[in-house]
């Protein structure tokens, strides 16, 4: 019998298979954070915390994930790393599965201090984000916990953000290659597919997927079809500009990817408030707003997203069964 872990790509698998597609960024700003619920706490910290907490509760059963974005809880120093720390327990005790979005990406001992820091201890995570530009030796540090723990990762690959094109896209010389268009993303990917048949799960797919954002539609298809054995984070939807559509075509057989929202969740409460005329004209928010009422807008938003992103991969199948 193999004392080999649980991969932790296939619980995400089987998360996205029962709840959908959705990932719920907890990117949280203080000023997301309704501003009677900010009076009334102790400190920013506190505040952002029991905002969480209500995001967390609300969307525990549409969110096949959560993705804790560190740099907002360093931004508020010793406090904000142990409302960090704080989230990632609160998550872990609602038995959800964390992506640590940290974007590390160093060599040797250093790397090693930064995979123990995030996949054990107060700050232990089960997925977290990478960068790879410093080679693969930047990822053996995180490979043995994938090995040792069924840790996962996802490594930046095509990202969302429309500097991406600056490094990520630019075009390589395909010579002896035998790829049209070969980018500097495609790179990573085939050196991602590599490992992938190492370190792979049940699932069929390797315990280090890959960031592809949903905003680049035109290459989307053929980055998922390139790159099957990839479990992608999909970044960019919402308030970047990505829709439904688009993170459908980074899909598989309607599995093989989940798709992150942050502003558009966190902050749907403020959207709520000018829909029903509770705003002000300097669009202010009424200090009666709530963590609830919050959390009750952040719950309608995931469960829009999650059905349209549902009613997008149906449509795309049906057309591929038409085709």
């Amino acid at each position: 019998m193999s004392n080999k872990p649980v991969c932790n790509m296939d619980k995400l698998y089987d998360a996205v298979a029962e709840k959908g597609h959705v990932c719920v960024g907890l990117d949280t700003a203080v000023d997301y954070v309704p501003p009677g619920e900010r009076q009334r706490a102790a400190s920013d910290a506190e505040a952002v915390l029991a905002f969480n907490k209500a995001i967390v509760d609300a969307t525990i059963d549409l969110a096949a994930c959560f993705k804790v974005q560190i740099a907002y809880y360093e931004a508020m120093g010793l406090a904000g790393l142990k409302t960090y720390a704080e989230t990632l327990r609160y998550i872990r005790e609602r038995n959800a599965l964390i992506i640590a979005d940290i974007k590390r990406g160093d060599i040797a001992d250093t790397a090693a201090r930064y995979a123990r820091a995030h996949f054990e201890g107060e700050f232990e995570a089960d997925f977290v984000t990478l960068s790879p530009y410093m080679g693969m030796d930047s990822l053996e540090p995180w490979l043995s916990y994938a090995d040792r723990k069924g840790k996962g990762a996802f490594v930046l690959m095509r990202t969302s953000n429309t500097g991406m094109r600056d490094f990520q896209g630019l075009e390589l010389d395909a010579a002896g290659i035998g790829h049209h268009n070969y980018r500097v993303y495609d790179a990573v990917g085939a050196r991602l597919m590599k490992l992938a048949v190492i370190h792979s799960g049940q699932c069929g797919y390797g315990s280090f997927g890959a960031v592809t954002g949903c905003t680049g539609c035109e290459e989307s298809l053929h980055i998922r079809e390139r790159y099957g054995s990839l479990f992608f984070l999909i970044p960019g939807y919402g308030a970047q500009g990505g829709a439904a559509d688009d993170a459908a075509l980074l899909l598989r057989n309607g599995n093989g990817g989940v798709v992150n929202a942050a502003r558009s969740i966190l902050k749907a409460w403020t959207a709520a408030l000018l829909k029903d005329g509770e705003v002000s004209a300097d669009g202010g928010a009424v200090e009666e707003a709530d963590n609830a009422f919050a959390a009750e807008a952040a719950r309608t938003a995931a469960l829009d997203m999650r059905n349209a992103i549902r009613a997008a991969v149906k449509s795309r199948s049906r057309k591929d069964s038409r085709a």
